[in-house]
Formats: C-alpha cells, structure tokens, sequence
C-alpha cells in the first residue's frame, strides 16, 4: 500500500530517467493522469498513453524525453512539496517561481490540475503538489 500516490508517481519517473528506460508504467488514478497530461504539455516527456484495460485501475505508460545530444533527461529534478504529514498551500498571491520562471510548479485547486501559470490568470490558489524543471 503506497501512502502517497504522488510521490510514487514521480519516482517512478525519477527512477525510469537514472537507469535510461524509454518507457515508464505507473498505476493510474485521476489526479496522475492529469499531472501527465500537464508534464506533455509543457514538453517534459515524449508520448503517454492511457491504458484503463490492464487492472483494476488502469495503467499510465510514459515515453520519457533525452536530449538528443547528451543523452540527459529533459526532466532534471522532479520535487514532491505537499507532502501528506505537511501539506504547502498557496495563495493566489503568492504562488512559487522556479528557477526564475525556467520551471513549473503544479498545483491542486478548486478548478483542478494546472500549472502556476495558468492558476495566476484564474486568480486562485491551492495545494502545491511538486517542482519540475
């Protein structure tokens, strides 16, 4: 039994990304796939697909992204910071920067999944989920 599904899910990611692996599978729930949705919209990995036929409740499988030239992974640091034992809540106001703007910061609101960016123009504040850059 996993206490913190996000956190899983990002190691998974991080650990797909250090052993070089092409293709990540990670059990799927909402909030997942709506985080995934965000990290391809921002350019962060490859493909995903939903499969919701393997298992009880579905499976998520990601293509990761490398630079063509180093072979590094796109995704450099993925950081889980609500955590369930402490939980970080943003005002609309005073919503994270990372790295001066060069990352992205994830966050739960009362309108769903978004990125800062996109919870600025709306106003609102919520839960910061992680840090990706």
């Amino acid at each position: 039994m996993v206490t913190d599904p996000i956190a899983d899910y990002l190691t998974r990611i991080r650990n797909a990304q250090t052993a070089g692996h092409r293709m990540v599978e990670i059990p799927a729930s909402r909030l997942k796939k709506n985080i995934t949705e965000i990290l391809y919209d921002q350019g962060f990995i490859l493909k995903y697909k939903f499969d919701d036929e393997a298992g009880k409740q579905g499976i998520i499988k990601i293509a990761l992204k490398y630079d063509p030239t180093s072979k590094r992974p796109i995704i450099r640091k993925l950081i889980r910071v609500s955590k369930p034992g402490l939980r970080k809540y943003a005002s609309a106001g005073n919503l994270p920067r990372v790295i001066n703007g060069l990352g992205i910061a994830i966050i739960s609101t009362s309108k769903g999944v978004m990125t800062v960016k996109k919870a600025k123009e709306l106003h609102i504040g919520g839960e910061v989920l992680c840090y990706v850059y």
